[in-house]
C-alpha cells in the first residue's frame, strides 16, 4: 500500500514519529542540541544516512506520550541538496518500521534548497524507499507499516507551494514505481504484448494517444532491425508509439526506449550467469512509459512522443545469424556480427521513426553496453549525443533528479570501427575498443540532423543491493531524469550542433 501524503503548517495530533534533519556541521549539531550526551555516545555526527532515535516527551508519570523523534544526517553542508534530502528521508523511513504516521520537518532538509524543493525531495525519497514488489511471493512479506506521510511546511514556507511540490513528488515517485514494477516482473509475464497492454492502459488513464504496431505493421513500416532481433523468439514483437499533446505546446520532444523483455544473447549466447537479470533489458522502454504517464499531471509544456521497441532476443531456429544483413527503417543496411549487440538494432528503427517526426530533440535510454558498466560502474549512466545544448540539459536534469551521468565523446575517426565488408554498417566494432562510444556512433546514424542524446543505463538500471531510496532490483533509473528535463524544457530549435568532443581529431 502506498502511503498517503499531506502538507500542514503545524504538527498534527496522532503522529508516531517526527523526523528532523541536520548537517554534519558542528554548529548545526550544537544548535540542534546534538553535540553532547546521548548523541555523541551513540556515534551520531550528522553523517549522511545516520539516524538517531530519541523517545518522545513524557508525562508526569514518566510515560512516553509524544511521538518518537528521528534525527537523520545530511552530511556536509555543501552537499545538502536534493539528493541528500531524498537519501535522508529514505534512511529515516527505513529506521521506523513500526510507525504508521510519520511527519517530516522539511525546513531542516533543505538548507541549500529554495521553494518547495526540500518537500518534494523528502516525499520522493520516502515513497521510493517504501516501494515493495511482493506480487510473486507465495506468502507476501509484511508491507511497510508507514501509512501516512506528513510534511510539516512550517511558518516560513507558503502552504500552497509546499502542497504543489509534494504533489509533484508523488507523481514522480509513482512513475518510477511503475517502471520498477515492469522491470521486476518475470520475463515470461512481462512480454512485448504485456508491456504494450500496459502502455495502452496508461494511455487511457492519462489521456495519451497510443498506437501499437504488430508484426504485420512492423513489416509494412520496414522495421528491419526490430524484426531481425525478434526472429528467434516465439513471442511476437511490438512497437508502441505514445503521444502527450498539451494545449499550445512549446516544442516536441521524442523519447525512445529499448525494450528487450529478455535477452539471451541470441545465437551469440550469453553465459548462464549473465542471463539471470536479463529481464532488466527493457529498462529504457519502462522509463519512457513511466515518464509519458506522468506528463499530464506535471503540466509539461512540450509535446512528448514516445517509442517503445519491444521484443525478446532468443536463439530459436529462425534466429538472426552472425553474418546476416538486414535493412533498417531509414534504408541503412546492417551486417550482424554479434547477435548479443541487439539493442542498437531495435533502437535503429525506433530512432528513425522518431527523427521522421522532426522533433526539437530526441532522447533515448537503453541498457546498451557492458562497457558502460566497466567505465562508469553501477551508479552513473553514460551520456552521448550530437548536440552540446541537449547534452547539457540532460546532464543537468540528471543532477536535479539524483541520477548522475557522465558525457562521453563521439569522435568521428572511430566511425571506421563499424565498417562492414558487405553492408553499410556492422553492428559491433573490434572487441575491447570503446564499446560504449562505438555503440553511440552506431545510433547516431539513425537520428538525421535532429539534436539527440543517448543515455546508456546498463549500470544504474538494476541494483545488486538496497541503498538509499533504491531497493535491490530495478531502480527505475531515467524516469526522474526525463521528467526533470521535460518540466523545465527550453526549446533548442534547429538542427544538431555537434559537441566539441565529436569534432576532435587524432593527436
Amino acid at each position: 500500500m502506498t502511503p498517503t501524503c499531506e502538507v500542514v503548517a503545524d504538527r498534527p495530533d496522532g503522529l508516531d514519529a517526527v523526523v528532523r534533519a541536520v548537517t554534519s556541521d558542528p554548529a548545526a549539531l550544537a544548535a540542534a542540541g546534538l553535540d553532547r550526551g546521548g548523541a555523541r555516545r551513540q556515534g551520531f555526527t550528522g553523517k549522511a544516512g545516520q539516524v538517531l532515535l530519541r523517545a518522545g516527551a513524557g508525562d508526569s508519570d514518566g510515560a512516553d506520550t509524544g511521538p518518537l523523534e528521528a534525527v537523520v544526517g545530511l552530511g556536509p553542508p555543501d552537499e545538502a541538496g536534493r539528493e541528500a534530502a531524498r537519501r535522508a528521508a529514505a534512511a529515516a523511513v527505513r529506521a521506523l518500521p513500526g510507525c504508521r504516521s510519520v511527519a517530516f520537518e522539511v525546513a531542516g532538509f533543505g538548507p541549500m534548497l529554495a521553494g518547495g524543493a526540500a518537500a518534494r525531495a523528502v516525499v520522493e525519497g520516502a515513497l521510493l524507499a517504501l516501494d515493495r514488489l511482493d506480487d510473486f511471493r507465495s506468502a507476501p512479506e509484511d508491507p511497510p507499516a508507514i501509512e501516512r506521510l506528513v510534511v510539516l511546511a512550517g511558518a516560513a514556507q507558503p502552504l500552497a507551494a509546499a502542497t504543489d511540490a509534494v504533489r509533484r513528488g508523488e507523481v514522480v515517485a509513482e512513475a518510477v514505481r511503475q517502471a520498477r514494477r515492469l522491470v521486476n516482473t518475470p520475463p515470461s509475464d512481462a512480454t512485448p504484448r504485456a508491456i504494450a497492454e500496459e502502455a495502452v492502459a496508461t494511455a487511457e488513464r492519462e489521456g495519451l494517444e497510443v498506437r501499437v504496431l504488430d508484426e504485420d505493421d512492423l513489416r509494412a513500416e520496414r522495421l528491419g532491425g526490430l524484426l531481425a532481433v525478434a526472429r528467434g523468439s516465439a513471442e511476437p514483437p511490438r512497437l508502441v508509439r505514445l503521444a502527450y499533446r498539451p494545449d499550445a505546446p512549446t516544442a516536441t520532444v521524442a523519447l525512445v526506449g529499448k525494450g528487450i523483455t529478455f535477452d539471451s544473447g541470441g545465437l551469440s549466447l550469453k553465459p548462464p550467469a549473465s542471463m539471470t537479470t536479463m529481464k532488466y533489458d527493457m529498462s529504457g522502454a519502462a522509463a519512457v512509459l513511466g515518464a509519458l504517464g506522468a506528463c499530464r499531471r506535471l503540466g509539461v509544456g512540450a509535446e512528448v512522443v514516445g517509442f517503445l521497441a519491444l521484443t525478446e532476443n532468443m536463439p530459436g531456429g529462425r534466429a538472426v545469424k552472425p553474418g546476416d544483413v538486414f535493412t533498417a527503417r531509414n534504408g541503412t543496411t546492417v551486417e550482424v556480427l554479434n547477435t548479443d549487440a541487439e539493442g542498437r538494432l531495435v533502437l535503429a528503427d525506433a530512432l528513425s521513426l522518431a527523427a521522421e517526426e522532426a522533433p526539437d530533440a530526441i532522447v533515448d535510454l537503453a541498457t546498451l553496453t557492458g562497457a558502460a558498466v566497466t567505465a562508469l560502474g553501477k551508479s552513473v549512466a553514460g551520456l552521448l549525443g550530437n548536440d552540446e545544448r541537449l547534452l547539457a540539459a540532460v546532464g543537468e536534469a540528471g543532477r536535479v533528479a539524483g541520477e548522475p551521468s557522465w558525457t562521453l565523446p563521439l569522435p568521428p575517426f572511430y566511425r571506421k570501427l563499424l565498417d562492414s565488408n558487405v553492408a553499410d554498417l556492422a553492428n559491433i566494432g573490434p572487441a575491447g575498443q570503446a564499446g560504449t562510444v562505438v555503440a553511440g556512433l552506431f545510433l547516431e546514424r539513425f537520428v538525421g540532423d535532429r539534436p539527440w542524446a543517448h543515455l546508456d543505463i546498463a549500470g544504474p538500471a538494476y541494483a545488486d543491493d538496497t541503498s538509499g531510496y533504491r531497493n535491490k532490483g530495478a531502480t527505475g533509473f531515467g524516469v526522474a531524469t526525463l521528467l526533470a528535463l521535460l518540466e523545465a524544457y527550453q526549446p533548442i530549435g534547429g538542427p544538431a550542433s555537434a559537441p566539441t568532443a565529436s569534432r576532435a581529431v587524432p593527436a
